[in-house]
């Protein structure tokens, strides 16, 4: 049964305990102090009594980009996502999607304040709400055979989007960040009857966002209507949007059958590139199955390169997927590694 909010408790129980305890962080956003807090009852309690790790702290990177990881690729433990991902790999950045086996935007108000605390531990600024947003089958058009693909702790209607929304934007601006991740409904076999009305509440989604300060990022992705660069840049130009910029994905579009750099990136509106997503993919008899970074068919040096070339700034964040290497976090540290050389061949870290 898909997950229902409640959003006026949650909202006003949030601005409460703003109210009583905000306090400022460095990252220059309100911060729930944490002397307030007690651990969530939903979380694996990993951070608080994690025992100091033996690795030894990475220096911060450096680099024209945003260097980040999506959190739930290391660990449901929020904690510990934070660790690796500052400490060890020497990211400033991380993307939220999901910590202690729930979404990010059905975290209760005890979770959101215990998120701050241990995103302010480790010093991470946060780069977007990778939402799910718009994944849910378009309403009146017949199921999409992707729409079972339920995955990440979110599974919500149609009729529920509205709401998604507005969840969505209250968590970007409760953890300091202009951005959120949406998607444009499971892929249907035939969307031309259904495009512009697609495009329609793409744009209505997008001028509600840019009410508040906040753009949303459209990602491509196989299983949804925009799966490559060349699709993308078709919904760009169609919905002309200062607040809709694309979440630009090449392991997708290579696992959509596109080659993404040169190809799919060349299609594409440099200047509406809002964010970029890091996996590899690799031919696996009739389809593709993911990789390590640098293990598979993307060009992602000469993919970085050209982000670099064409005055790109924002994210470029790890989206491991690939599980060869044991456990998550172990995949992730494999993945991370091959990332780290490619940025480093592009001249961009």
């Amino acid at each position: 049964m898909p997950v229902r909010f409640a959003r006026r408790e949650f909202l006003s129980r949030l601005g409460a305990m703003a109210a009583a305890t905000i306090t400022t962080s460095p990252l220059g956003y309100a911060l729930l102090k944490p002397e307030s807090l007690s651990r969530p009852a939903s979380s694996s309690g990993g951070d608080q009594q994690r025992k100091p790790s033996n690795t030894v702290e990475a220096k911060p990177l450096k680099s024209p980009f945003r260097v980040s990881v999506i959190n739930d690729e290391i660990s449901q433990d929020f904690g510990r996502a934070c660790e690796v991902a500052s400490r060890e790999f020497g990211m400033e950045w991380i993307e939220l999607r999901g910590m202690w086996k729930k979404n990010v935007v059905n975290l209760d108000s005890k979770e959101v304040a215990e998120t701050q605390r241990i995103l302010q531990k480790y010093n991470l600024h946060v780069t977007d709400i990778a939402s799910p947003l718009f994944k849910a089958d378009w309403k009146g058009a017949p199921q999409s055979k992707f729409s079972t693909a339920h995955d990440f702790h979110a599974d919500f209607t149609f009729d529920q989007q509205d709401e998604v929304l507005e969840r969505a934007l209250e968590m970007a601006k409760v953890f300091g960040t202009d951005r959120v991740r949406c998607f444009d409904f499971w892929r249907l076999e035939d969307q031309v009857p259904y495009r512009a009305a697609i495009n329609e509440k793409l744009l209505d989604a997008a001028d509600k966002a840019g009410k508040k300060g906040i753009i949303l990022l459209l990602e491509n992705d196989s299983g949804l209507n925009t799966a490559t660069g060349a699709e993308a840049a078709k919904v760009l130009n169609a919905v002309k949007s200062p607040h809709l910029m694309l979440n630009w994905d090449p392991g997708n579009a290579a696992a959509s059958g596109e080659t993404p750099y040169p190809d799919g990136y060349d299609l594409l509106p440099k200047d509406r590139i809002g964010h970029c997503h890091c996996k590899d993919a690799v031919k696996k008899d009739k389809g593709y199955d993911w990789a390590a970074m640098g293990k598979g068919i993307v060009d992602w040096t000469g993919q970085y390169k050209a982000l670099k070339r064409d005055g790109y700034s924002f994210a470029v964040s790890l989206e491991t997927h690939w599980n060869g290497g044991g456990t998550p976090e172990q995949s992730s540290r494999q993945s991370w590694a091959g990332m780290k050389k490619l940025l480093q061949d592009a001249g961009a870290l």
